[in-house]
C-alpha cells in the first residue's frame, strides 16, 4: 500500500485532545512490517504528538451479513434517499417526542 494513501487515511482522523483534523504534512511514516504501519502524528492546533500503530490491509470490501432476502435487498436498493426536508421533519418530531411509543402506535390514521 502506498505511503500517500496511508497518510490520507490518517488525515481523516481527528486529534483526541482538541478535535482538530490531522494534516498530511504532519504525518510521518516511521516504517511498516507487512500490514502493520508505524506513524508519528503531530496536531497542528495543540502540538500534541502521537505514535500510532495501524493495521491496514488491501483487499475487497467485506461481505455484508444480512437476514434480508435478495428480493428485499433489491427493493431497498431502488428506493430513493431521504430529502433534507424529510430529515428536518424527523428532527422536529423527535425534538418534541416524549418517548411514548404506545400512544403513537395506537393513534388512528385519518
Amino acid at each position: 500500500m502506498e505511503e500517500k494513501l496511508i497518510k490520507k487515511l490518517m488525515a481523516s482522523i481527528k486529534c483526541g485532545v482538541c478535535g482538530q483534523q490531522y494534516e498530511i504534512d504532519n504525518i510521518e511514516i516511521l516504517g511498516h512490517e507487512e500490514n502493520l504501519w508505524f506513524l508519528r502524528v503531530v496536531c497542528v492546533a495543540c502540538q500534541t504528538q502521537y505514535l500510532a500503530a495501524a493495521v491496514i490491509k488491501d483487499g475487497k470490501m467485506p461481505e455484508i451479513i444480512t437476514d434480508l432476502t435478495e428480493a428485499e435487498l433489491d427493493k431497498f436498493r431502488k428506493i430513493e434517499g431521504l430529502t433534507a426536508d424529510e430529515v428536518l421533519d424527523m428532527h422536529n418530531f423527535l425534538k418534541g417526542f416524549d418517548g411514548n411509543f404506545t400512544r403513537i402506535f395506537n393513534q388512528k390514521q385519518a
